[in-house]
């Protein structure tokens, strides 16, 4: 059962760090992409959905990304996420497309753009610190019920933990990859 445990656990931390990479990948330092957008979030409808929810993302140009809006009348609310967002981004309604031109990379835009993937990087602790507690929660509810011994339970939190922290390092290993990526002039 402890072996499960750990196991799930290193399964739901993989997923929040392939969620930093694909973030990450978004952060794109010579060529406009798709992801740099995905984690827009807009309200629409009631409701906060994310970009591709409410229409299609393109890169036509090199340096542009458009959206494709698929109820014109959600344009201003998009335009708005996006310019809210925290990317840097300015974006131009036309119709029932948003244009988004990708600014000339400046020292400035590269300081900004790390302030971004720091921000993701952090997300993405948070969500390992968390799967980490539920963890710790699991393992405390076991030992109570009187399925492991206080000593298997102390060994399983301290599995736990050194998952967290191998998992902590590799979004930190990322960052600093990512970081010097965007740097790099």
């Amino acid at each position: 059962m402890s072996k499960e445990i750990v196991s799930d656990l290193r399964k739901k931390m993989t997923t929040a760090l392939d969620v930093v990479h694909k973030d990450f990948s978004g952060l794109r330092t010579g060529r406009a992409s798709p992801n740099l957008l995905e984690s827009v979030v807009v309200d629409a409808y009631g409701s906060r959905m994310h970009i591709n929810q409410v229409g299609n993302i393109s890169v036509p140009e090199p340096r542009l990304l458009t959206v494709q809006i698929w109820d014109a009348t959600l344009a201003p609310a998009v335009e708005k996420a996006i310019r809210d967002a925290g990317l840097g981004l300015n974006p131009s309604i036309a119709g029932a497309v948003i244009r988004v031109p990708l600014p000339e990379l400046s020292e400035e835009r590269r300081k900004e753009l790390v302030k971004v993937a720091g921000k993701y990087a952090e997300q993405g602790r948070i969500a390992i610190r968390n799967i980490r507690r539920d963890g710790m929660d699991q393992v405390k509810s076991i030992e109570k019920a009187g399925h492991v011994s206080e000593d298997e339970s102390h060994k399983l939190t301290d599995e736990i933990q050194k998952v967290t922290d191998e998992f902590i390092k590799k979004v930190d290993e990322a960052l600093t990859h990512k970081e010097k990526e965007i740097l790099q002039v």
